[in-house]
């Protein structure tokens, strides 16, 4: 069986031979501009440097220039197997996360706060989602939460 496939494909299509036909009349023609010296650049006035980074308006803030980031986390809080909840009032839930200076900072719903050792600002930085605004006092930044 596959004698007679071979066989059949031993003898070039017309496509084939006319592709080989035309190959070696073209051999040995070589394109223009190929093999010659380079071309010179034509000359032209120089270009202006235009900044091409975003306008201020629309520039966020890197870390280095906020003091801090914050994130509302609305589900109860486990760290190491067992429920996070405030020192204060034992709220569970609802709480503010707070990003700043390399350290953690939870934030109830009452306004308690307490520092959270056993995380940290690359734990922040994965769970965090992309900043939807920036605030110029700690206190717009809360409102702006709804707390």
């Amino acid at each position: 069986m596959f004698h007679r496939i071979r066989r059949r494909v031993a003898k070039p299509s017309e496509a084939q031979r006319r592709f080989f036909e035309l190959s070696a009349q073209l051999q040995d023609q070589v394109p223009p501009g190929l093999g010659g010296p380079p071309a010179e650049p034509e000359r032209s006035e120089p270009t202006v440097a235009v900044d091409d980074f975003l306008p201020p308006g629309l520039r966020v803030p890197s870390h280095d220039q906020l003091d801090g980031r914050m994130m509302p986390w609305m589900h109860p809080l486990v760290l190491d197997g067992e429920m996070v909840a405030c020192f204060e009032c034992g709220a569970y839930r609802d709480w503010l996360i707070l990003s700043t200076r390399d350290q953690i900072w939870l934030r109830c719903r009452e306004g308690h706060q307490q520092q959270e050792t056993r995380l940290d600002t690359a734990w922040y930085n994965r769970s965090s989602g992309p900043a939807d605004a920036t605030h110029a006092t700690f206190e717009d930044c809360l409102r702006h939460l709804g707390h």
